[in-house]
C-alpha cells in the first residue's frame, strides 16, 4: 500500500491542476462561424471561441436566445463584424450586462457602399481578412497580456496562409476570360471579392438577406443575364434557393454550384474554415466561368 502512495498523490496533483489549466483559456465569444475561425487561428489553444451564429447560420436574420446572453456574459472578450451585420447584438449586449470588451474587427477597413448603407461582408476581400486577424491579435494580446507572444506567433503564421490564399485566388481569376467574369448570386455579399479580384456579380437582394427582390428586379436580372450572355448562376449556403433556380429556368443559364458567403459550413461540410471556404468559392467560379 505504501508504494501506491506517491502515484495517488501524483494523480490528486493532477486532477486538482486541471481545473486551473482549464480556467486558464480566455473566454470568446464571436458572433458569427468566420470570425470564431479566425479567433481559433490566432488564440490557438490559449483561447476557448463560442460563436453566437453557428455553421450555415444567417448573421442578417439571426434571433438571439436567452443562452447567448449567458454566453456573453461568461465572456472576456467579443468579438464582432460591426459595419451593420449584427443589428440584434446591441439589445443582446445589454440584456446580458456583460462588461467585456467589445472589438469590431473590420476596424481599419475601407467600406464598399451599397446605396448608403455600408456593404458589411468585408472578409469575401482575403486582404480584409488579415486585418480582422491583426485586430484579433491585438485584441486578444490586450485581455490576456501574458500569451501576447502566442497570439504574435500564430497570427503570423495565419497571415503567411491568407498570403498564400489571396495569390492563389489571384491566379485562379486569371484563368476566366475577362468577358466571362460575370456571375449571379442571391445576395449581394461578394462586392469586396468582385473588387479585389476583378469578378463581377450581379444580385436580386440586397447586401442582407432580409430583403425580398421585386419582380422588377428579377425581370431586368434575367434580361441582363441574356444580354451580357451570363453563362452561371450560383445558390448560396445561408438563403432559400428557389429564387436562383427560378431564374436559372428563366434566363437559361445553368446552376454553376454552391457558394459560402456569409457563414461556414460543419466540420463535415465542404467549407469548415475560411480559407476552406474561398478555396471551394473560387474552384466552384473557375469551374463554371473558365470555359
Amino acid at each position: 500500500m505504501r508504494s501506491l502512495r506517491p502515484w495517488l498523490v501524483c494523480l490528486a496533483l493532477v486532477a486538482a491542476a486541471l481545473p486551473a489549466r482549464a480556467q486558464d483559456h480566455l473566454k470568446v465569444v464571436a458572433s458569427f462561424s468566420i470570425l470564431g475561425d479566425f479567433v481559433r487561428n490566432v488564440g490557438g489553444d490559449r483561447v476557448e471561441v463560442t460563436t453566437l451564429v453557428g455553421p450555415d447560420g444567417d448573421v442578417h436574420v439571426y434571433t438571439p436566445a436567452p443562452a447567448d446572453a449567458r454566453k456573453i456574459a461568461d465572456a472576456k472578450l467579443v468579438i464582432i463584424n460591426g459595419l451593420g451585420l449584427e443589428g440584434w447584438l446591441p439589445r443582446l449586449l445589454q440584456s446580458s450586462g456583460s462588461k467585456a470588451p467589445i472589438v469590431t474587427a473590420t476596424k481599419g477597413v475601407t467600406p464598399l457602399k451599397f446605396g448608403s448603407d455600408a456593404d458589411p461582408h468585408a472578409w469575401q476581400s482575403v486582404a480584409n481578412a488579415k486585418t480582422y486577424v491583426v485586430n484579433i491579435r491585438d485584441a486578444l494580446g490586450a485581455v490576456a497580456p501574458t500569451d501576447s507572444e502566442v497570439f504574435r506567433v500564430n497570427a503570423e503564421s495565419y497571415l503567411a496562409k491568407l498570403d498564400a490564399l489571396d495569390r492563389e485566388v489571384r491566379e485562379a481569376v486569371a484563368q476566366i476570360p475577362p468577358a466571362h467574369r460575370k456571375v449571379i448570386s442571391t445576395h449581394d455579399a461578394f462586392g469586396y471579392l468582385a473588387a479585389a479580384y476583378g469578378v463581377e456579380f450581379v444580385a436580386p437582394l440586397g447586401v442582407s438577406t432580409e430583403s425580398e427582390a421585386s419582380a422588377r428586379a428579377i425581370a431586368a436580372i434575367i434580361t441582363q443575364i441574356k444580354s451580357s450572355k451570363v453563362s452561371a448562376v450560383f445558390l448560396e449556403n445561408i438563403s432559400d434557393d428557389r429564387l436562383i433556380r427560378r431564374i436559372a429556368a428563366e434566363s437559361g443559364a445553368r446552376v454553376g454550384g454552391t457558394l459560402y458567403s456569409d457563414g461556414l459550413t460543419s466540420e463535415k461540410g465542404a467549407a469548415p474554415t475560411y480559407i476552406d471556404m474561398v478555396r471551394h468559392n473560387i474552384k466552384a467560379l473557375t469551374s463554371a466561368l473558365a470555359n
